[in-house]
């Protein structure tokens, strides 16, 4: 029996790695005319091949997951498990392979449900260090970043309630109405500037360039919490894996 961590568990790992990466490629050169011209029907034995393997690796998951809890009944682990994230972005994976099976869905919605096939590219966060790291910093941040996004959208309410009521005269196709206005507020505050809407009165303008360099400082404060939460997970790994978190060499083989 394989165990976690030994040869035939990673190769495993890497074969569902794989096979996800080439799903997520599949979708994408599907939507391409002469791609599905011509290998629309090899495309689609493939995602029944992978839907069918996914399937089996969910139900063994299901499964085997009593073995982490033997002392308890197998039916209440095998519901708790069911119901972790993990299990949930597997099922999602398989799942729109099947609804039209099951309901009545016309052609819209079931162009609808293919393309949450893309979900699979989540289960690649289970074999990755790295996705589970990103996790991590995501979780252990989570009040930090709530705060820096309550921030932002306060922001985005303040310049573009008063950017509706300086345009609103002059302009009032484009500034209709303050929701219409935030979508001039997104677009400076994130400096893209697409020029589609923008102010022509004096207090307008004036608003316009606070609003830019406003949005400059607060949103680098996502990033900056992000940098922070990365740089103590990396130390954080470091340390457990034995390693100088400066050069990256072993410590025992100094």
């Amino acid at each position: 029996m394989a165990r976690p961590g030994d040869r035939a568990s990673r190769a495993a790992d890497l074969f569902i790695v794989w096979l996800i990466i080439a799903n997520v490629a599949a979708v994408v050169l599907d939507t391409v005319a002469s791609v599905h011209r011509s290998f629309g029907p090899a495309l689609r034995v493939f995602e029944h091949v992978s839907v069918a393997i996914f399937t089996v690796e969910y139900a063994l998951r299901l499964w085997s997951a009593a073995e982490a809890a033997p002392d308890k009944p197998p039916s209440v682990t095998r519901g708790r498990y069911a119901l972790s994230w993990l299990a949930i972005i597997d099922l999602l994976a398989i799942l729109p392979a099947y609804l039209p099976m099951l309901l009545p869905i016309d052609l819209r919605t079931l162009r609808l449900f293919r393309l949450f096939r893309l979900g699979r590219l989540l289960k690649v966060g289970r074999y990755s260090r790295a996705m589970r790291t990103f996790a991590a910093v995501l979780k252990a941040k989570k009040e930090e970043l709530a705060v820096a996004i309550a921030a932002v959208l306060i922001l985005l309410l303040i310049t573009s309630s008063l950017m509706y009521y300086a345009e609103h005269d002059v302009q009032p196709e484009a500034f209709a109405s303050i929701p219409a206005a935030m979508w001039w507020g997104a677009a400076a505050l994130t400096t893209v500037g697409y020029g589609d809407v923008y102010p022509v009165t004096a207090p307008g303008k004036m608003l316009g360039v606070m609003s830019a360099v406003l949005g400059i400082g607060l949103f680098a404060l996502p990033a900056g919490i992000l940098a922070s939460g990365f740089s103590d997970a990396l130390a954080q790994r470091h340390a457990e894996d034995g390693e100088c978190p400066m050069c990256g060499r072993r410590r025992d083989a100094a």
